[in-house]
């Protein structure tokens, strides 16, 4: 069988990654709705879904992927794998190294994402990234936000447990289980206090869906903002909830899209009464941030961050560093915006690999985005979903990422 009837799994660069684009259930529906096509997979240990399971769906387990055209991953791949003149479909986190943020991306994860960009030029690879694969409207066809959101939220609610002097739960990723979290947290009585969760997509569902399993209840942002409560409250602020434009009166998501330098954050007010704060939108780096470090010091009820987001110094300010899911916590003191061993500080969890607590759950759901939303456009005919996710061609940039080119340059 030929390398152009042929794709392949890759094995995760990174030893805390356990995640897969496909599961052995997708990989039976691609053989029986292309039966002329040829999976291989190569081993993983580290995998959530053990190598016999793949074989006995059909794929063949194989340490050599040079005969695929195709390669799914998950995350960054080590550039010393990266093979020359093949397809690579994973999320490459170069998406928002935008021409506003070239000059702030620096630092160890910047070094890494350019290294990433400047072996797959030299290879002369197609990279495209699950992020852009959107419709016309920018929706993304795939992505693993609901299970950010739910594991975001029950590490957060865990984190509000133990900041209020609780028995913690059992970590999720040792639960592993999406059902049995649900009914532990179910069976729990969380103290009073009130939680402000911003976003209106797949995170934002994720984390609205489990704080809906327990007893917290939510109310309306005008409520929150203005009265006390006796019992755990949250509220849900949208994206036309907490920021604003003097240019419109009417918001309109679409205008905020293509112009956020024009806007302004306006989650200070119900931050304000906050105890829990839970960041579930999408931020892009010329959007505002949702508070300033300045503004820290009025917040004074706000005691426990859960960034889902994960921005380092993106739309959150407190997150100065992402945490793991061995260690996911880490305290900020107020005063200098340092870390700190001081649990009285503001606690934070901000893992940036949320998805993987949970890896064989949300696999499954990301892996039947690849087979019903991106196969069928790579192999046959494509609408503009694939050539829009498709950064490099050829040893160059396409068009739409072409800033790209300065941001490698830069020392």
């Amino acid at each position: 069988m030929n390398s152009a009837q042929t794709i392949g799994i890759i094995r995760e660069s990174r030893p805390d990654e356990n995640r897969a684009p496909l599961v052995p259930e997708n990989i039976k529906k691609i053989i029986s709705k292309y039966p002329n096509l040829n999976i291989l997979v190569q081993p993983s240990k580290n995998r959530c879904f053990s190598n016999e399971e793949y074989k006995n769906s059909g794929a063949q387990i194989k340490e050599d992927l040079n005969n695929c055209s195709i390669i799914f991953g998950v995350k960054e791949i080590d550039t010393k794998v990266l093979i020359n003149n093949k397809t690579y479909v994973f999320f490459s986190h170069t998406y928002k190294i935008n021409k506003e943020t070239l000059n702030n991306a620096q630092g160890t994860p910047g070094m890494d994402k350019k290294e990433l960009l400047k072996a797959v030029l030299e290879k002369k690879i197609k990279l495209i990234d699950y992020e852009n694969i959107r419709d016309k409207n920018s929706k993304r066809y795939l992505g693993f936000g609901r299970f950010a959101g739910i594991v975001g939220c029950y590490n957060t609610l865990n984190l509000c447990l133990e900041n209020f002097n609780k028995q913690p739960l059992a970590r999720a990723y040792k639960i592993n289980n999406y059902e049995r979290i649900i009914s532990n947290l179910k069976n729990l009585y969380f103290p009073k206090m009130k939680i402000l969760v911003t976003g209106d997509g797949r995170v934002a569902k994720g984390v609205i869906e489990v704080l809906k399993e327990t007893n917290i209840k939510e109310v309306s942002k005008d409520v929150f903002k203005n009265d006390k409560f006796d019992k755990p409250v949250f509220c849900n602020l949208e994206t036309k909830d907490y920021v604003q434009s003097s240019l419109i009166k009417k918001f309109d998501l679409d205008h905020f899209i293509k112009n956020p330098k024009d806007y302004t954050s306006t989650a200070l007010q119900y931050l304000k009464t906050a105890d829990v704060f839970i960041s579930a939108h999408y931020w892009d780096p010329a959007s505002p941030k949702i508070f300033e470090n300045n503004d820290l010091n009025e917040l004074i009820n706000l005691r426990v961050i859960g960034d889902i987001t994960c921005d380092v110094d993106g739309s959150v300010p407190t997150t100065i560093r992402s945490s793991t899911i061995e260690s996911p916590n880490f305290y900020i003191d107020k005063n200098n915006f340092k870390e700190t061993q001081n649990k009285n500080g503001l606690a934070i969890t901000a893992v940036d690999n949320l998805p993987s607590e949970l890896p064989r759950d949300s696999s499954k759901e990301f892996g039947d985005g690849i087979v019903n939303e991106v196969i069928p456009y790579m192999l046959n005919n494509d609408d503009g979903r694939i050539l829009n996710a498709t950064i490099t061609l050829n040893g160059s940039f396409l068009e739409k990422y072409n800033y790209l080119n300065n941001y490698i340059k830069t020392l």
